[in-house]
């Protein structure tokens, strides 16, 4: 069987199956069976399979009709221009989740400029904090876009801090990020042992499980069956986790510092009275191409006698 016949069947298999973007499904299986790029597979369609290739290719087609997800079955996903490693112990990074990145670089250029600095940072003097980092990609992508900051990286799941720290390790900064097992910052409250001070961050990012139980039976199944549930689950309504986290921001970041986070969809009206004007500042939200309401950031006031 060639490459075009093996991804023609490929991709009814998976049509059959309805399988969200069957297509793409089927090429970038093949593409992981043969370990070749889209430009050469195009640019061979005659190529013959082996009986190898041909046995594990359609092995994968069955595991994604059945309900696994690509990723998992391909081992990666793209982020922010980069290849993350992806294992059924992470979230599969999302290209919403950009948005945090996006949002917390332009919180950061305007502190710069107010502060009569040149508005892009290399992250010079930084010290930034992802919480619940889980396959590392925002720290991950925020340590290639402040390559002079320095990161910490919680999260409660030791298996997928071993996920992010090859991810670090991947893209030449696990030098310079700490990966922390805690529920969200609990291991950063020890001062002597972690050698720094409460208030001492600029930023705080996190995408936390924002996804309420009492919509578990709606979810797509490659995301109710497949990824874990301690990274999707934020309590029964899904914006539970939040009123804790905003605290613990609170407590960590310096006078002016950031606070960025991921929203789930419906969770901003529940999220937002938590940042109180006497506390936070230049709060807003940051809307998805969808126009949902998906990252909200702040910027943490002085502590008011």
């Amino acid at each position: 069987m060639d490459i075009r016949a093996a991804l023609k069947q490929g991709i009814a298999q998976l049509r059959e199956a309805a399988v969200p973007s069957f297509t793409l499904a089927a090429e970038l299986l093949l593409l992981a069976t043969l370990g070749r790029n889209r430009t050469w597979l195009y640019a061979h369609p005659e190529e013959l399979l082996s009986d190898d290739q041909a046995q594990c290719f359609f092995a994968l087609l069955a595991r994604r009709a059945a309900g696994e997800p690509t990723q998992h079955l391909t081992g990666k996903q793209e982020f922010w221009g980069l290849e993350f490693e992806v294992t059924p112990d992470v979230l599969i990074p999302r290209p919403e989740t950009e948005h945090v990145i996006e949002v917390a670089l332009d919180r950061l250029a305007l502190r710069e400029l107010r502060a009569g600095r040149p508005q892009k940072t290399d992250g010079a003097g930084l010290r930034v904090v992802d919480i619940g980092t889980g396959s590392g990609c925002l720290a991950v992508a925020l340590a290639k876009e402040l390559p002079e900051g320095h990161f910490y990286a919680t999260d409660i799941s030791p298996a997928a801090l071993a996920v992010a720290q090859r991810n670090a390790q991947r893209h030449g900064v696990a030098g310079r990020i700490h990966f922390l097992e805690s529920n969200f910052l609990d291991a950063l409250t020890s001062p002597p042992a972690m050698g720094h001070s409460p208030r001492s961050f600029d930023l705080i990012v996190s995408n936390p499980p924002y996804v309420g139980r009492r919509e578990a039976a709606s979810l797509p199944r490659e995301v109710r069956d497949h990824e874990p549930a301690l990274a999707l689950y934020g309590g029964e309504q899904g914006y539970e986790l939040y009123a804790e986290l905003v605290r613990e921001a609170g407590q960590h970041l310096k006078p002016g510092g950031l606070l960025v986070l991921e929203l789930g969809h419906n969770s901003l009206g529940a999220v937002r009275p938590l940042l109180e004007p006497q506390d936070w500042t230049a709060v807003g939200a940051t809307s998805d191409l969808a126009g949902i309401p998906r990252v909200l950031a702040a910027r943490r006031e002085p502590s008011r006698p």
